[in-house]
């Protein structure tokens, strides 16, 4: 590792005269280097630290490192927009960058979610200016879709990330501008009398230092302007990236659609996905000990990706490289995998929802039955783990199992280890006694010892309709699942705060009152054509095998799943 310069700060004025600051680090000793930058909204002494090494570690690598205030933060000028500006100042940035002292002409750019997606916008905007582009990319964790990766999943709002973040970023807002009071206030937090409400009073009083209307208002012009997806439409290069993500990152879906996108233009992607929510990253995710390997964070293999793009080094990783917490190990492959299905049909004796013994997962269709979910605004189903919410990661939720309002299937323990890789389809013939409703669905393993960890959810969003017969995608996973254990499918009409409670009017929960909010039952029916089932994305399916009886509960627990 080299020695590193104290930062220097420098300022790039836009062509509106905005001033954009940055501090700049620079190897010791003679030579030119690669320029990374990094542009966020944080201030620039954060800089991606909260998952990523220091910049002063990139530039020991021997690499110059940029990091910079994005336009209305730190101590840079003007206002701040979610990512309206970031296509015409990233692409200035990189034409800037590239003409640095000691630089050597190359740049690249890296960063993690809001600084993620910037770079897609800044490439898109040097792109259509005909100015400098990267010659890499490392994007961490980025929404590829601002709408549906970020703000709304299932055509649901994401409340609770989309008020906390709103509030964070007004904060600053209103300090600049002088409203100390109202940054006061800000800081302060939502009153519990709150909790429910899609807008609370706070950001509505605040609003003029947020964003948060437009993201309640789902406008598809706004979206429009904002995403990396319609920005780079039809224009994407051959470019190297190196996409990062976490099976519980609230932006996972993003991550895998950048890649995508970027793969059929391209050969040079790379792409790998950890055990780990937004932040932080380390070996425990939720009830599970991922192992050491989990806690290594990427930092070794940034620096490795940018040396072989860069500087010409081999790179000995594999292109594609997901997280199996079933092995505490990484699982290699030259591409993403397509999985085989498996598939599990749905039946009871109708009191799937009363307890947690009656549903089942089998092999073939059963007799015709009806379970009912009876959903209580009053007393919502709970969000547990996963992405949606403290603790994230593989969280233990027979607690949320056992209540009323859950619908619990499971099956017999598995005869051989199985491996889940790819995103399980849940089809259901359901129907619901009012004018709309949600449905959360999620996946779990259930060990010998009957602790049910979950692995995997999805959300439906039914904002009008009584009859359904829905197909709903659950996130993308990687788990091996030891033989004996079980597998679970768990269906509740709300995951609340995560997501606003569903009135059942027909109207947004955006713009539903508390008062209006409905009891509202989901009839879900099973029968012998199997219309309830669930397809499991496995790497052999013919590994899928179920015992016939039911063991005592015996042998290990979740820790032991490796």
């Amino acid at each position: 590792m080299l020695s590193v310069q104290a930062p220097q700060t420098i300022t790039m004025t836009m062509a509106d005269g905005v001033g954009l600051v940055a501090d700049v680090y620079r190897p010791v000793g003679p030579g030119r280097f690669p320029v990374l930058v990094l542009r966020l909204p944080y201030g620039r002494r954060v800089a991606s630290t909260v998952v990523l090494a220091h910049p002063a570690w990139y530039a020991a690598q021997g690499y110059i490192v940029v990091v910079q205030d994005v336009r209305g933060r730190g101590t840079s000028g003007g206002r701040f927009r979610v990512l309206e500006d970031e296509a015409a100042d990233g692409a200035a940035t990189l034409t800037f960058a590239a003409d640095l002292d000691c630089g050597n002409g190359q740049v690249a750019t890296y960063g993690f979610s809001y600084h993620a997606m910037n770079q897609f916008l800044g490439l898109a905007g040097a792109i259509r200016a005909g100015t400098r582009r990267p010659d890499a990319m490392v994007t961490v964790m980025a929404a590829w879709n601002v709408r549906n990766h970020w703000a709304y999943e299932g055509n649901a709002f994401r409340l609770a990330d989309a008020r906390e973040w709103a509030r964070q970023m007004a904060v600053e807002n209103a300090t600049r501008d002088g409203a100390y009071d109202m940054a006061a206030a800000l800081l302060a937090g939502f009153a519990p009398k709150e909790e429910r409400l899609v807008t609370p009073p706070l950001l509505e009083r605040g609003a003029a230092y947020s964003h948060y209307r437009d993201w309640v208002a789902d406008d598809p012009a706004y979206w429009l302007r904002l995403s990396p997806n319609a920005a780079l439409d039809g224009i994407i290069p051959d470019l190297p990236v190196l996409h990062i993500g976490g099976w519980h990152d609230i932006m996972l879906e993003g991550t895998l659609a950048a890649y995508r996108a970027f793969s059929e233009n391209s050969t040079q992607q790379r792409l790998m996905i950890g055990p780990w929510a937004h932040i932080p990253w380390g070996r425990r995710s939720g009830a599970l000990d991922c192992g050491a390997k989990a806690a290594q964070g990427v930092d070794q293999e940034i620096v490795g990706f940018f040396d072989s793009v860069l500087k010409g080094h081999e790179n000995p990783l594999a292109p594609v490289r997901l997280y199996d917490c079933g092995i505490r190990d990484w699982r290699n492959f030259s591409a993403l995998p397509e999985a085989q299905f498996a598939t599990l049909y749905l039946g009871s004796g109708g009191r799937a929802c009363p307890t947690s013994e009656d549903g089942i997962l089998a092999d073939r269709p059963g007799h015709a039955a009806v379970d009912y979910i009876v959903h209580d605004p009053w007393r919502p189903a709970p969000a547990c783990g996963l992405h949606l919410g403290a603790p994230y990661g593989y969280a233990k939720r027979s607690a949320v199992d056992d209540r009323g309002d859950v619908a619990v299937y499971t099956s017999p323990p598995l005869i051989s280890t199985v491996m889940l890789c790819g995103a399980t389809e849940i089809s259901l013939d359901l129907s619901c006694d009012q004018l709309s409703f949600d449905l959360h669905l999620v996946l779990s393993m259930v060990t010998p010892d009957f602790e049910v960890i979950a692995l995997a959810s999805g959300h439906w969003h039914q904002p009008d309709g009584a009859e359904a017969n829905i197909k709903v995608a659950l996130r993308f996973t990687t788990m091996t699942i030891p033989a004996g254990f079980r597998l679970r499918l768990s269906l509740q009409a709300s995951a609340f705060p995560a997501f606003p409670i569903n009135p059942g009017t027909g109207l947004p929960p955006q713009q539903a009152g508390i008062s209006d909010a409905l009891v509202t039952t989901l009839s879900i029916r099973t029968s012998q054509a199997g219309h309830c089932r669930i397809r499991l994305p496995l790497l052999d399916a013919a590994q899928l095998q179920l015992t016939q009886d039911t063991p005592s509960p015996q042998g290990r627990t979740a820790q032991e799943i490796h």
